[in-house]
């Protein structure tokens, strides 16, 4: 690589990391822990690419982006944030960042992204301003797959691509679709939801296009709409009229199977899937379990109730169970607590007693128990791609999949092993020095395994 590249971002740690790689990569490299410092340089004329974290301690960088396009039109800038929710990801989109990267980022991927930003510096258009949209979205999640779902809607928000958001009931499609029109172009514009009963007579799609003037369309539950009903839907897709609405559409079903099984017409499925949205159910991204009950007692204290929080045995209650409900199952039992719990911490058998009353699937672990492990692992990497729907997922795909694995093996067997290292890296057939490289490099935390030692 050649050029220089300006890194913005508070945590010693990762200033240094970066400055060693880009340096061995070639590049001069300035370096801070402020935003005035940053806004100083790019005002002199230096740098070619900018890196920079959102939460400074002199601002927002994120906010400093218009500033950096007025000054400097088309000096790329990265944003890497520890932020990791969809609203970041919007609003670094929306302030045409050149990337976003979610914290903890893989660094060979940042590093093939500034070297392709220093060889594109051509900017996006100056962004229209903002107006008329909420400040928050109930959109919650910090996994890997809940932040590729947000790197692709906001892929997709200003472009007229019909859009495709399928999944369970009650994982939040219905969210995602607002979430798109909210935060559009169109976001002044009527947002209207159709349903098959305002469709069942002649001049029903008339009515429709009436009502959402050029705005958002969503279609609810495509899946169950009669195939008569579907073909009005596709000759209305043909024929908007005047004023082009944008086409969303959810299902609880995978409208491929659906389409091959004959329930879905070929000409509305290809109509509506210029881009496909896949939403996880929450059996399948656990580790947002926590934060998302946490967010909605942080929400029943809005309305006036007393602040509850989820004892650690509650909280790991929880996340074993399967929630065949999703999202919007875990928000109802979380709000009955929250009125009814006895203390400020809610406990364990609180949660059961509610749980108890709750329908049940199979343990989450359940599923593909008896797979061997690599058909396991292709069931979720197939997950994985089709999640990105028409798009391929970021580039680094392979060391950030060996990471996914790697972590947890060395976690799992260090827990096995008292904490004992050398046990540990006898077990997993290692050596004891690139055993500790490993647990620094993958933030391992070992402390609390230390105990039989």
């Amino acid at each position: 690589m050649d050029g220089t590249v300006l890194v913005a971002d508070d945590d010693r740690t990762i200033r240094t990391v970066l400055t060693q790689a880009l340096t061995r990569a070639g590049c001069k490299v300035h370096a801070t822990s402020s935003l005035t410092t940053l806004m100083r340089w790019v005002g002199e004329g230096k740098g070619d690419v900018v890196i920079s974290d959102v939460m400074m301690p002199d601002g927002n960088g994120l906010e400093m982006l218009p500033k950096i396009s007025e000054d400097r039109p088309g000096l790329p800038v990265i944003v890497i944030s520890a932020q990791n929710t969809i609203m970041t990801a919007i609003q670094a989109a929306e302030a045409e960042a050149y990337d976003y990267l979610p914290k903890p980022f893989d660094l060979p991927d940042l590093m093939k992204r500034t070297a392709k930003a220093l060889e594109q510096k051509a900017h996006a258009p100056a962004r229209q301003e903002d107006t008329d949209r909420p400040d928050e979205l109930p959109l919650v999640g910090r996994t890997a797959i809940m932040q590729a779902l947000y790197r692709v809607v906001a892929r997709v928000m200003n472009t007229d691509l019909p859009v495709l958001i399928w999944g369970e009931s009650g994982t939040g499609k219905s969210l995602i679709a607002r979430a798109i029109h909210d935060f559009s172009d169109r976001r002044t514009l009527p947002f209207v939801t159709v349903t098959a009963a305002e469709l069942q007579d002649l001049e029903g799609p008339a009515r429709v296009l009436a009502r959402v003037k050029g705005g958002t369309l969503l279609i609810d539950e495509i899946g169950d709409i009669p195939e008569e009903l579907q073909a009005r839907i596709v000759r209305m897709m043909d024929t908007p009229g005047e004023y082009v609405p944008r086409f969303l559409a959810t299902s609880q079903t995978d409208l491929t199977a659906a389409m091959e099984a004959g329930q879905v017409r070929k000409d509305l499925y290809y109509r509506l899937s210029g881009a496909t949205l896949n939403v996880p159910a929450l059996r399948e991204r656990v580790d947002d379990i926590p934060l998302l009950a946490d967010h909605f007692l942080l929400k029943g204290e809005k309305t006036g109730q007393p602040r509850r929080v989820l004892s650690d045995a509650a909280s790991e209650i929880f996340r074993t169970y399967s929630w065949p409900g999703n999202v919007r199952q875990l928000e109802n039992a979380v709000r009955r607590l929250g009125l009814t719990s006895r203390a400020a911490e809610i406990t364990a058998s609180e949660v059961e007693q509610v749980l108890g009353s709750q329908p049940e699937l199979e343990p989450i672990r359940s599923a593909g128990d008896t797979d061997k492990l690599g058909a396991s692992v292709a069931r979720h990497l197939k997950r994985y791609f089709d999640l990105h729907g028409n798009m391929l997922p970021p580039p680094g795909l392979y060391q950030r999949i060996l990471r996914e694995v790697e972590a947890p093996l060395i976690e799992i067997a260090l827990d096995a092993t008292g904490g004992n290292q050398a046990k540990c890296a006898d077990l997993l057939g290692i050596n004891r020095n690139t055993l500790r490289k490993k647990i620094t490099d993958l933030d391992i935390e070992v402390t609390r395994r230390r105990k039989l030692m």
